[in-house]
């Protein structure tokens, strides 16, 4: 049993925050790849600015996807 850490189960809503934040963490990735190198994006930035923001969104969607796994001191 190497992966049955916490031998119960997850709550549905964990479950469903869990799905969630991966799809938004899914989305935010893709949107920082797509300022980054997507060229026919109607964007009137210059490439090291379309670098620096699709960068800054990337490193906030880890954040954001770090923090699901953090636990809530109020849950059971």
């Amino acid at each position: 049993m190497p992966f049955n850490y916490d031998k119960k189960q997850k709550s549905p809503k964990r479950r469903f925050l869990l799905i969630l934040g991966t799809a938004a963490f899914i989305c935010f990735v893709v949107l920082g790849l797509m300022i980054m190198f997507w060229e026919a994006l109607p964007l009137q930035m210059q490439h090291y600015q379309r670098l620096l923001f699709g960068g800054f969104i990337i490193v906030y969607a880890v954040l954001r996807f770090s923090r699901l796994f953090k636990k809530d001191q109020y849950e059971d």
